[in-house]
């Protein structure tokens, strides 16, 4: 009877080591990244918007189409400061800003 005892103690804590392993851990995922600070972001979309602005009302003014990508300034995206950080998530907002402010500028909005 005493060699029962002894193996089902042993295969009970067996077990328990076994099953110990197997808890459910909590996960938490990481926080979304930061493509650019937002002084990045308000720069651009500043310089942006308002070169747009003045290119959209400049054509209209001279008669000229819609064309806000033919503009130096949509290409060029002037006015970025390497010290606010990297270039492309600038060039990005100065885009979409100035795509904005061109149609406005243009439509007399």
């Amino acid at each position: 009877m005493m060699k029962k005892q002894i193996l089902t103690v042993v295969l009970s804590t067996a077990t328990l080591f076994a099953v110990t392993g197997c808890a459910q851990r909590t996960y938490y995922a990481p926080p979304p990244p930061q493509h650019f600070a937002p002084p990045l972001a308000q720069e651009a979309s500043n310089n942006g918007f308002r070169m747009g602005m003045d290119a959209g009302h400049r054509d209209a003014y001279n008669g000229f189409g819609y064309h806000p990508k033919r503009d130096r300034a949509f290409h060029d995206t002037p006015g970025y400061d390497p010290r606010l950080g990297p270039y492309g998530p600038y060039q990005n907002a100065f885009r979409g800003a100035y795509l904005q402010g061109y149609e406005n500028g243009f439509y007399h909005r």
